[in-house]
C-alpha cells in the first residue's frame, strides 16, 4: 500500500493568537507521533501547493473569494466570525490548505499513491459556499471533490466525516447534488446547528448524543453509512478526518478512543477498494488534544498504510 503524506512547512504563519485551539501545535503533535512511531517514514512525503482561483471558484463563488481578500488585515489580526480569526498570510496558507486536497486527488488518480493524508490546516468543513466559519476559510473536501470531478472524470464522490462537528460546509455545498454522496456523524444538538434536519436523499446524517463511545458510534455508522455507501458504489472516497470526537478533546463530548478511528478508516479503505480502485484521500478537519490528536492520527495512518492495528 502506497500512501502519500501532504503537508507545507509554513502552516504556523497562519496564527489565530494565544489560546485559540486552531493552532500550528496541532500538526506538530501530528508529526511528533507518526515520527515516533516510524509510520512517516513508510509514507511518500509531499508539499501542498496553493489551489488557484479557478479551482477555488468550482464550490465558492468569486465574489465571496474577493470579500475575503478585503478581509485580510495588512497586519495583525482581524476577526470574522469570533472563532474565525485572519492574519495577513492566512488566505495563503488555506490555499494551501485546499492545495493539499488537490494533490492527493491527482496522486491517487496518476496512481503515484494509493490514498492519502493531507496533514494540512486550517480545517476546511464549516466552510460553506459563501461564509467562511468555524476555523474555516475554503471547503478543502469540497475543492477536492470538484476538482476529481472537473479534471479526473470522477462520476460519484462520497465524502465521509467523522468530526465530532457535522460538516455543515460540504452539505450546503452539494446537497441535492446526485453524483456526491455526504455521509457526516457529530454529537448533537452541537454547533454548527445548521442542516441537521436535511432532506436532501444525498445526505446521511448520524447524529450521536453526548457520551456515545466506540461500539454505539460503530454500530451507527454501519447502520446510516454502509447501505448508502452500497448503494452509491463511488469512485472516490474523501474523508473529512476530525479527531475532535476523541474522548480527550477539550472541544467535544464524544468518547472514541484511538482505536475507533483506525476502524473508520478500514472501513472507509474498503470501500474505496470494493467499487474505487482504492482511491481514498484523507484531509484533516477538526482534533484539538495534542497527545489525542497525534495518537488518533497515527491509528488512522496505520490503517492507510495497510498494517495491522496492533502492529
Amino acid at each position: 500500500m502506497i500512501t502519500a503524506y501532504i503537508t507545507h512547512p509554513d502552516h504556523p504563519r497562519h496564527f489565530m493568537g494565544p489560546g485559540h485551539p486552531e493552532s500550528p501545535e496541532r500538526l506538530d503533535a501530528i508529526r511528533a507521533r507518526l515520527q515516533l512511531t516510524g509510520l512517516l517514514q513508510q509514507t511518500m512525503q509531499c508539499e501542498a501547493v496553493e489551489a488557484t482561483q479557478a479551482q477555488l471558484c468550482r464550490v465558492h463563488p468569486a465574489a465571496h473569494l474577493h470579500h475575503l481578500e478585503g478581509c485580510a488585515p495588512v497586519e495583525g489580526i482581524r476577526s470574522l466570525d469570533g472563532d474565525t480569526l485572519m492574519t495577513p498570510d492566512s488566505l495563503r496558507i488555506a490555499r494551501l490548505a485546499a492545495g493539499a486536497a488537490i494533490k492527493g486527488v491527482d496522486r491517487v488518480y496518476r496512481q503515484q499513491a494509493d490514498n492519502v493524508f493531507c496533514a494540512m490546516r486550517p480545517p476546511g468543513h464549516h466552510a460553506e459556499a459563501s461564509d467562511a466559519m468555524g476555523f474555516c476559510f475554503f471547503n478543502n473536501v469540497a475543492v477536492a471533490a470538484a476538482h476529481a470531478r472537473w479534471e479526473h472524470g470522477a462520476q460519484r464522490v462520497a465524502i465521509l466525516d467523522f468530526d465530532v462537528h457535522q460538516g455543515n460546509g460540504t452539505i450546503d455545498i452539494f446537497q441535492n447534488d446526485p453524483d456526491v454522496l455526504v455521509c457526516s456523524s457529530y454529537q448533537s444538538p452541537f454547533y454548527p446547528w445548521r442542516y441537521l434536519e436535511s432532506s436532501a436523499p444525498n445526505i446521511v446524517n448520524t447524529p450521536l448524543p453526548a457520551g456515545t463511545a466506540g461500539p454505539a458510534f460503530r454500530r451507527a455508522i454501519e447502520r446510516d453509512w454502509l447501505p448508502a455507501l452500497h448503494d452509491f458504489q463511488p469512485d472516490l472516497v474523501l474523508l473529512s478526518a476530525g479527531f475532535d470526537a476523541h474522548r480527550e478533546d477539550p472541544l467535544g463530548e464524544l468518547c472514541l478512543e484511538d482505536e475507533d478511528f483506525y476502524w473508520v478508516t478500514r472501513l472507509a479503505m474498503e470501500v474505496a477498494e470494493r467499487y474505487a480502485e482504492r482511491r481514498l484521500v484523507s484531509v484533516l478537519e477538526g482534533g484539538y488534544a495534542g497527545a489525542a490528536l497525534g495518537r488518533s492520527a497515527a491509528a488512522h495512518l496505520k490503517a492507510l498504510l495497510g498494517l495491522p492495528e496492533a502492529a
